[in-house]
């Protein structure tokens, strides 16, 4: 167990050492513990907790290093990283990384954000293939990228080739076109749109409702000024009312002198 400064800077140098041939980690936090062995080494970061390997950052309440020269990297609580290599950021409760695959699995209100692409997914479980540069995406879906809300069961995000693969009640939405189908599989740079299975949808013709509008508009005018032409021509003048009133009294005062 390591406690104080002094053994915290063996440990330093220790890790340092068992890594002389592998990648390099640096790491910080509140307190720390562990141990190094010929089999296996282990190591728990808490309060604070930052590691910063070749490729990954992470930063978390607790951080926990394991396995032959700290293959296994496990974080919980408020987890924040970054791949640096494939640009990916991401925010979520649980991680599990393996430097030596370099899959990351992610879990519990999982978000998912490659800033370059404009794609933003939230799951609840996301598994990274650093490699293949591939996400799978689990339960709860919603990926956005411009004008797209993609919702399913499932879906795999392949950031090499910009293409997402739907399925489980599969849904797109583009503005206010909707599209749904068994599987969906949409290309991100072209936003062509392939669906397969039930599918069913419903697109909205912006040329026939700016159309619709514009008539709607000129409809509404037109009996405005019908309505103001008409109202125009009940009104009497004051001039002819005078002249109307004048002509009864004098009619009247005849009658009555007669």
């Amino acid at each position: 167990m390591l406690k104080n400064k002094k053994t915290t800077l063996l440990f330093t140098a220790l890790l340092s050492l068992s890594l002389a041939h592998a990648e390099k980690i640096t790491f910080s936090a509140n307190s720390l513990s562990g141990t190094i062995g010929d089999k296996s080494d282990s190591t728990t970061l808490s309060g604070e907790a930052y590691v910063l390997t070749e490729t990954m950052e992470i930063s978390a309440d607790s951080i926990s290093m394991y396995g032959k020269d700290f293959r296994y990297i496990e974080a919980s609580g408020k987890i924040k990283g970054k791949n640096m290599e494939s640009e990916l950021e991401f925010t979520c409760e649980k991680m599990q990384y393996d430097r030596e695959t370099k899959i990351a699995k992610l879990s519990d209100n999982v978000t998912l954000i490659d800033e370059k692409n404009d794609v933003n997914a939230k799951a609840q479980l996301i598994e990274y293939n650093q490699n293949t540069d591939i996400a799978v995406i689990q339960i709860n879906i919603e990926l956005k990228q411009k004008d797209n809300v993609c919702k399913g069961a499932y879906a795999v995000y392949r950031k090499k080739g910009q293409k997402l693969e739907l399925s489980g009640n599969a849904q797109i939405k583009q503005g206010e076109d909707t599209f749904r189908a068994q599987e969906i599989t949409l290309d991100l740079d072209s936003q062509e749109i392939t669906l397969d299975g039930r599918v069913k949808g419903s697109v909205v013709d912006e040329r026939k409702s700016s159309k619709d509008s514009k008539e709607e508009e000129s409809a509404q005018n037109s009996e405005e000024q019908t309505e103001s032409e008409n109202t125009a021509e009940g009104s009497e003048s004051p001039a002819e009312g005078t002249e109307n009133n004048s002509k009864e009294k004098t009619e009247g005062q005849e009658n009555a002198d007669e």
